[in-house]
């Protein structure tokens, strides 16, 4: 661990979206507490992180808050691991409900995440490499499979071969950030975290990448969660470090 347990920065985990890609399935489930191995899969991202040090956690609710606050209520959490609930609106944007939440995250860094994305990450590594280079903030970049198989092809059009759902040769933002108080200054009630905030930081110089080549997972679509339990009836979780 790069730190004592007790200096951990606080965890927020981004709880508040619609999940409309998976309402058409579990319509009355608000997308945090879609069921992986019959555990919430908010309690799966709370888990990787407890795991590894953190101890305390906020969740930025908005679409079905009640319930996931009554779930968190009634969870029996490892010993030091204190989870609490911030209602930061039901339409509220990703940076807009970082910013709301400022005040329940303390002065220091802050680490920030999806509740629907699991991963084998080091997390200690990451915050590592997030104090090492002073930066403002630190975003964990991952190469996912695609959705399907591609074709490779010549510059005369032969097809050479096929490859079955190869990963992505570009890197995309898998969550798992960390934020120093300076970049969250760059947040306002409307901000989209993913949009200009991350942009400008960029362009001022202030973001680096954490490269995460092991296994990720986001669970978008009814698809995606029944992929995810399928790995864990199997045995075969890859973020289950717990």
């Amino acid at each position: 661990m790069p730190e004592a347990r007790d200096t951990m920065p606080p965890v927020a985990i981004l709880c508040g979206g619609r999940g409309t890609r998976l309402r058409a399935d579990v319509p009355s489930i608000p997308k945090p507490l879609v069921q992986i191995g019959g555990r919430p899969i908010v309690w799966h991202v709370i888990q990787i992180y407890a795991h590894q040090g953190f101890r305390d956690f906020v969740l930025l609710t908005g679409y079905r808050g009640e319930s996931i606050e009554r779930f968190t209520a009634a969870e029996r959490w490892p010993d030091g691991v204190a989870v609490r609930c911030l209602d930061t609106g039901r339409d509220t944007p990703t940076g807009g409900r970082l910013a709301l939440a400022r005040g329940e995250l303390g002065d220091g860094p802050v680490c920030a995440t999806y509740a629907d994305g699991v991963a084998d990450i080091d997390l200690g590594a990451l915050l590592a490499h997030h104090r090492s280079h002073g930066a403002a903030a630190t975003v964990t970049v991952v190469r996912p499979r695609l959705q399907f198989g591609v074709t490779r092809i010549d510059g005369d059009g032969r097809v050479v071969g096929f490859e079955e759902k190869p990963r992505s040769r570009d890197w995309i933002n898998g969550g798992f950030l960390c934020l120093e108080q300076r970049a969250l200054d760059r947040l306002a009630p409307d901000s989209v975290l993913e949009r200009a905030p991350l942009a400008d930081l960029a362009a001022a110089g202030e973001l680096r990448a954490h490269r995460h080549d092991g296994f990720w997972e986001c669970m978008d679509t009814y698809k995606d969660a029944v992929a995810l339990n399928d790995l864990w009836e199997a045995g075969r979780a890859p973020w289950r470090c717990w």
